[in-house]
């Protein structure tokens, strides 16, 4: 096993902790992904990565756990993953022509040592027709991705104007900052 363990289940975290060359393994047990209504937007993401960690914490036995939650905020609203079909168009059609945040909240832990922290990114979208945000959620199938959207996929590639922060974060996981973060484990 692994000196390091993902606490998620995330295709997109998962793919970029390989692209950074980092040995580790996936353990994901079931977390409530609620949160207190009081918390701000970019406290939501960690509070929820703190339960993933948590969850996993005694069966990591002294390895590594990282977990991650991302979240969209557009206008103070937080936009989770769709429901559906029809709510991903919702999503999609609110996000069209504006900038919303994306905020990843992270938590590295072993044992009683933590490292916690947000990385927002903004992302511009151009004004999306609904033929386009219907032909994307219905080829991509959007369900698993706060905000209805990938990045790397067809609709960031063609829909969206600029980001301002970590590309990678958008994804799911800003890996450098991770990267950096377990440094601090390696002393």
């Amino acid at each position: 096993m692994a000196e390091i363990i993902l606490a998620s289940q995330s295709p997109r975290r998962k793919q970029l902790l390989e692209w950074a060359e980092l040995e580790f393994d996936v353990l994901v047990e079931p977390t409530d992904e609620s949160f207190p209504v009081e918390l701000s937007a970019e406290a939501i993401p960690l509070h929820i990565a703190l339960n993933k960690a948590k969850a996993v914490l005694a069966q990591a036995k002294n390895k590594i756990i990282i977990a991650a939650d991302t979240v969209v905020v557009l206008s103070e609203e937080i936009i989770n993953k769709p429901k559906d079909r029809e709510d991903a168009i919702r999503m999609l059609t609110k996000l069209s022509g504006n900038t919303h945040r994306v905020i990843t909240g992270v938590v590295i832990m072993k044992g009683s040592k933590t490292i916690a922290f947000s990385d927002i990114t903004d992302v511009e979208f151009h004004p999306l027709d609904t033929a386009q945000i219907q032909f994307y959620v219905d080829k991509y199938q959007p369900y698993d991705k706060a905000g209805a959207y990938a990045i790397q996929e067809w609709i960031g590639v063609t829909g969206i104007k600029s980001i301002r922060g970590d590309f990678y974060n958008v994804m799911g996981l800003p890996v450098s900052r991770v990267m950096q973060a377990l440094k601090e484990f390696s002393s």
